[in-house]
């Protein structure tokens, strides 16, 4: 990790401190990612099952999961896995079943009456990642908020292995979300698949979750074309950023750090300290830690990507976390409940020592699919209410128009659309 202490850099050097790392090909991605979007949407299933025979080394037949594989799928997990995933799974439920936009109507006059319907999205397609790390809780984190909107049809994605399988604990996720329709696909061609449909994927209004550069680059590029899907939100790699003091536990902070470390080479773990003492002991534990850890190489290409920062005070750090804006912001240390208010960019925060990101990602109860990027300063994690519209209804009376007639035909003059203004004259002269 790069060391930096915050009162020695000057503006230009804090902007870059805490800029994110980038990928080195960004135009070359773009340009791969559009190139198998334009093939998927040009030749449908025959794209989708030669990009999956060249990344995931498999042959398809069929690219959904028949109804014997999601009953085989809940047959063969084991008891305490399932389990996990139920609690998980109403965990989960209990924290979103109060969320959802919220309808409402409005008599402005007793003759002019407005009204706000809320519907959930008809037809939308979640994006379950399983290349180095199956997201079962991915599943459950998509599903779940879309089973209370109650959209209609829902279609999941996800990569599967070299004999063809899906991971059955995604699949036993799945089945608990209620949803019945899933394919074996990954990656941009997924993206695609679900943006554009082909013969066997139907296409969807909105596509959600997360997945590497080329499924983020395939999400911006259908969300920008007329025919293609919505997307969730703007996403980077991963991101923790951790606040230390003197009362911090190293041991904690520097697990909370590597938890996010291991998820991509270009993941970035922040720890910002009070304390340059408690620094070099987190620094020192997560030498210590990483050492026992599986995803070695993945964890020291983005701990070269991290950076400790000392800040004088607890108000400079949270300035610091602010402006950084993480997807995950750890409050590691005693009394934290009384900062909570004072962060205003975070896609979650976790507050005290014993509430590590590992929860949160899990089965504390909150979304885990959250803005990253910076995006925390103008996007929230996903929620109830993505996967609903609102839709404005108004009727007015005769009497009710001609309270408005006047100041409709103002503006409508004001703007020289006099055709508005024709709307409303000839109405009255009826």
């Amino acid at each position: 990790m790069k060391n930096f202490d915050w009162n020695t850099l000057t503006q230009s050097e804090r902007k870059e401190c805490l800029s994110r790392p980038t990928t080195q090909n960004d135009q070359n991605i773009t340009s791969s990612t559009r190139q198998i979007v334009e093939d998927v949407k040009a030749n449908g299933d025959k794209a989708v099952k030669s990009y999956t025979k060249r990344f995931d080394k498999v042959e398809l037949n069929n690219l959904k999961v028949s109804k014997e594989e999601m009953k085989h799928a809940s047959s063969t997990i084991a008891q305490d896995k399932k389990q996990a995933i139920e609690i998980a799974y109403n965990n989960i439920t209990l924290f979103h079943k109060n969320q959802g936009l919220r309808a409402f109507s409005e008599n402005i006059s007793n003759d002019i009456q407005c009204e706000r319907r809320v519907v959930p999205l008809e037809s939308v397609g979640l994006y379950v990642p399983g290349g180095t790390a199956p997201l079962v809780s991915t599943a459950l984190m998509n599903g779940i908020p879309s089973q209370i909107a109650g959209c209609k049809n829902r279609i999941m994605c996800t990569p599967c292995d070299k004999n063809g399988g899906i991971n059955p604990h995604i699949l036993y996720a799945a089945q608990l979300c209620g949803i019945a329709t899933i394919f074996k696909v990954g990656g941009a061609q997924a993206i695609a698949a679900m943006a554009y449909g082909t013969e066997t994927i139907p296409s969807v209004d909105k596509i959600f979750g997360p997945g590497n550069t080329y499924v983020t680059s395939a999400k911006k590029i259908v969300s920008e074309c007329p025919n293609g899907a919505a997307l969730d939100m703007p996403a980077g790699p991963s991101e923790v950023c951790v606040i230390a003091d003197d009362t911090t536990n190293p041991i904690f902070a520097a697990a909370d750090l590597l938890s996010q470390a291991e998820h991509d080479p270009l993941s970035q773990a922040v720890l910002i300290s009070t304390s340059t003492h408690m620094r070099d002991n987190v620094l020192k534990e997560i030498e210590n830690q990483r050492k026992a850890l599986s995803r070695t190489a993945i964890i020291e290409q983005s701990l070269e990507k991290s950076i400790s920062i000392i800040a004088e005070d607890m108000t400079q750090a949270i300035e610091i976390a602010n402006a950084y804006a993480a997807e995950h912001l750890i409050l590691c240390f005693d009394n934290a409940e009384q900062y909570v208010d004072q962060i205003i960019h975070a896609g979650s925060i976790f507050v005290g020592p014993w509430s590590p990101e590992s929860a949160g990602d899990y089965c504390s109860g909150t979304n885990h699919v959250l803005p990253t990027y910076g995006y925390a300063k103008n996007y929230s994690g996903l929620s109830v209410e993505a996967f609903q519209k609102t839709i404005t209804v108004q009727k007015l009376s005769r009497k009710g128009l001609e309270s408005l007639s006047r100041t409709i035909i103002d503006i409508a003059n004001l703007e020289g659309l006099d055709a508005h203004a024709n709307a409303v004259s000839l109405r009255l002269k009826d």
